[in-house]
Parts: structure tokens; sequence; C-alpha cells
């Protein structure tokens, strides 16, 4: 038998350098992090910002962050659990509404910053790229980077119509066109109606229109909250355009009522039985015998 090396030996176990905790949970991507949050020497105490998009199974959270030693700080923040405020009640994490929540925070953190009325962004957004100029005379642009975590950066994913919706918002987001849908690689243009489409919900509604031609019966089960709502295909794309009027108009966080989160988590809170003590055991133990005893009787 031939000599085989041994690899992990004293010598490596020793040297061996344990990785950072959310490195070994999966997630943060340092080697990311890092780039992402590094600032130049000469922009002493200027923070650098960053988009952070995480999508979940039940809701799309938007931040604008920055780095400090303490850790992080949130200027901004918007969840697609507040857009049935502005409309959208339904499908609160597909393409539309990850569009939706990057425009309402990018809205939010321009009134915060006083640039909302010098830099409106996009108002009819019509699939095309169109990043944030600089207005002569102004304030530049309010400028963060697009920092997805550990997320798959494949072509049409949804953290790239959170990032459309905040570029249109009015900041200033570098990037191309090259992962949005409808995006063809092979030409390298990019679809501008396809993209419209998708930040309307027309590929729901799409959807929507072949299920019910095609199996009633699934439809219905699918789309069930929407038809309580009577909202058709035909309503979707008029429902996204009021939603993003509204959320311009007002972009503001309203506080959630103290009483109703209250009375939530007390629904919600799961009762166990109090912990016996040893003596309360043996006592019930006890009382468990005699009855069993006198039944015989």
């Amino acid at each position: 038998m031939p000599f085989v090396k041994e690899q992990k030996n004293s010598a490596y176990f020793s040297r061996y350098q344990v990785k950072y905790r959310r490195r070994r949970e999966g997630k943060t991507d340092y080697y990311a992090r890092k780039r992402l949050v590094v600032q130049a020497k000469n922009k002493y105490a200027s923070p650098k910002y960053r988009l952070v998009v995480r999508i979940t199974n039940k809701d799309v959270i938007c931040q604008i962050v920055s780095a400090k030693l303490q850790g992080d700080v949130v200027l901004a923040a918007a969840y697609s659990h507040e857009l049935p405020r502005y409309g959208i009640k339904h499908g609160l994490t597909n393409w539309a509404a990850c569009y939706a929540t990057g425009l309402l925070c990018a809205r939010r953190a321009l009134t915060k910053l006083g640039l909302a009325d010098k830099y409106e962004g996009v108002t009819e957004p019509s699939g095309e790229l169109e990043l944030t100029e600089p207005i002569e005379g102004e304030p530049r642009p309010f400028k963060c980077f697009l920092d997805v975590g550990v997320a798959r950066t494949s072509t049409g994913a949804r953290v790239f119509g959170a990032m459309k919706g905040a570029s249109d918002g009015g900041v200033f987001i570098p990037h191309s066109e090259q992962r949005f849908p409808g995006f063809d690689p092979e030409s390298k243009e990019l679809d501008a109606e396809t993209l419209q489409r998708y930040i309307y919900g027309g590929h729901v509604a799409e959807f929507m229109e072949t299920l019910e031609e095609e199996d009633d019966e699934r439809f219905k089960k699918h789309f069930s909250t929407y038809l309580e709502d009577d909202i058709s295909s035909e309503d979707i794309e008029d429902m996204y355009r009021e939603a993003h009027e509204k959320i311009r108009e007002d972009p503001t966080y309203t506080k959630t009522d103290k009483a109703d989160l209250a009375a939530w988590k007390e629904a919600s809170k799961k009762t166990h039985p109090k912990k016996l003590s040893t003596a309360e055991r043996k006592e019930r133990v006890k009382a468990k015998k005699e009855a069993w005893l006198a039944s015989r009787e």
C-alpha cells in the first residue's frame, strides 16, 4: 500500500482558526461586507450607506444602513407588511411588492434627509434604466449600494426589484440593467416592457388568467384571498399604480397601536402547565393509586 500523507494532523489543528459565528451560520458574507463597508481614508467620519434587502417567507425587509464600530446603524427602514396601508393586501413577497417596499424605503429616507422635494425619482416607471442624476445648484443625490447578503443574484431575482424601487424613488444606487427581468444575455439588451410588467404585477395577472383557464379549482384555491376582496387579474395593475401614488404622498411610518400589539402577543403566547415540585408529583401519584384502588373495590 502506498504511503498516504496525513493532512489533518496535530499541526493542522493547532493552527486552525475558527470562522466568525455568522459565517459559520451562513448569514454573513464577510468578503462582500468588507467591500461594502470600507470607506476611503480621506472621507473621515463619512458613513458609507448600503441598501440592505432581505426576503423571508412572509416579508420583505428594506433598510438603509451604515456601519460604525459599535455596530450597524439604520437610517430608514420599510417592510412589505406595511403595504396593506397603501392598498396592497396580497402577494406581499412577489416582485411587485419588493419594488413597492424599495420605493417606500427610498421616499422615507429622502423625507428624513429633506431631499424628497428635490429628488422625486421616476414617477411613471417605463422599464428603462434610469439612474438618479445630480441637479445643478442642489445637494447631490443620496447614494447607497445594494447589499443582498447571501442571496443568489440570478437574473430577475426579487432583490433587484427592491433595488429598482429604491432607485426610482430618488436614491442613487449604482447598477446596470443586466439582472432585471427581461434582459437578454445574448443581445445584451433589456426588454423594457417585460420589466414594466413586473413592476405593476403584470406577471401575476398573467398567471391568474392562465390558471383560471386551465385549472379553475386550483385557481380558486391559489387566489382565494384575492377573490374574497373582489380582485381580478384586470385590477392588479391599477392596484399597484395607486399604491405607488399613495406611497409618494405619505411615506411616513405610523406606529402600531400598543394595546392591539399587547393583545396579539397575549393571544399568541403559548401556555404551559406549571412545573410541579417533587413533593407535588409524589402526592399526585399517590392520589392516582388511591383512586385506582377505590375503583377496584
